[in-house]
């Protein structure tokens, strides 16, 4: 009878207990609101996010793209896009959200509400410096969720264009009830335990196949390598909204996927295009050899390359011709002319 009281005794507590969500930050006496300093950015409650920015040599950038990263990641995941953007007039703004890098709150999770402010004041600031530039957000895995729930709010970003990259839609109503089941248990009974991936899916199942890359990333130590329950949970609420908002966000919007995705499945990438349906203004691009960390994989130039294109004219083809992300979902063959 010892076992079936012990797990009750945990549930009953579990029942009890919230997964933890950092706090926001109280600013300084004499604060006087966000701003643009020289390795970081000023949110509105005094936190500063660490910031690294490609910059054209010569004369102003015609486009500026707010940069996030994906989980457990950093400002670092743009170090190759940014300086390929940059020579053709693209400035980047790559940041370490909060939870990561070197951001506050290192490991703790900061929640949908804090996440998407910090996004939305991170554009602000992007927009006052280059008013005349065309401001897009570009949002890898876990940034790309963060990006849809800001940009499918109420209260959207005031940015021109989105950028999605194999964003990550894989909440709760993808996860089956044993996940979820036993992810709002641990995030509840010993939420701050910190796990690592197992080392069986790390090689099975690797991010890119740019293993140099991997390597670098793995050894970066801006990286978390070990992930707490509670801010495993909040990833899937988060993703749970993401899979959700797709097809509300307003601006024009480029989504891109890789054929050998091992982390953002096949399944709940379909789920979230078939519930966005034909929304306008939204283009994907399926990319045969693919992977997950699309911006590293040794493709990526090709990435690059369909990204400037799309935010120089949102209408013509994919210099990749990429096809869209739905119908090879489905493996049905795209309409003619998509």
């Amino acid at each position: 009878m010892r076992s079936p009281a012990a797990l009750f005794a945990v549930l009953a507590l579990s029942a009890c207990a919230t997964p933890a969500i950092q706090p926001p930050l109280t600013p300084p006496s004499g604060f006087a609101g966000p701003a643009l300093e020289a390795r970081t950015l000023l949110m509105d409650d005094g936190a500063r996010l660490p910031l690294a920015r490609w910059t054209p040599e010569t004369g102003e950038p015609w486009a500026v793209i707010v940069a996030l990263h994906g989980m457990n990641d950093s400002r670092a995941s743009f170090r190759l896009a940014g300086p390929w953007w940059a020579e053709r007039g693209i400035e980047t703004w790559a940041v370490d959200q909060r939870g990561f890098g070197e951001a506050p709150g290192r490991g703790v999770w900061a929640g949908e509400a804090r996440m998407t402010e910090d996004l939305r004041t991170a554009v602000a600031l992007a927009r006052a410096r280059h008013p005349r530039a065309l401001i897009a957000v570009a949002g890898e895995s876990m940034g790309g969720a963060v990006a849809i729930a800001a940009f499918g709010s109420d209260r959207a970003p005031d940015a021109d264009r989105v950028v999605l990259l194999a964003p990550a839609v894989w909440g709760w109503t993808a996860q089956g009830p044993i996940n979820s089941a036993g992810l709002w248990v641990a995030a509840r009974a010993m939420g701050d335990r910190a796990v690592d991936a197992p080392e069986w899916a790390v090689r099975a199942l690797p991010a890119s196949d740019n293993r140099l890359e991997l390597f670098r990333n793995g050894r970066d130590p801006n990286s978390l390598i070990s992930t707490r329950f509670d801010a495993l949970y909040g990833l899937v609420d988060l993703m749970e909204t993401a899979s959700g908002r797709l097809g509300d966000i307003r601006a024009p919007t480029l989504l891109l996927y890789g054929a050998h995705d091992n982390v953002i499945r096949r399944d709940p990438m379909r789920r979230a295009l078939e519930r966005a349906a034909e929304r306008p203004g939204l283009r994907t691009g399926f990319y045969p050899d693919g992977w997950h960390i699309l911006n590293r994989d040794l493709q990526a130039g090709t990435v690059y390359r369909d990204v400037e294109a799309w935010l120089r004219d949102a209408a013509a083809p994919l210099p990749s011709g990429a096809g869209p992300v739905l119908p090879a979902l489905q493996g049905r063959p795209a309409a003619p002319g998509t």
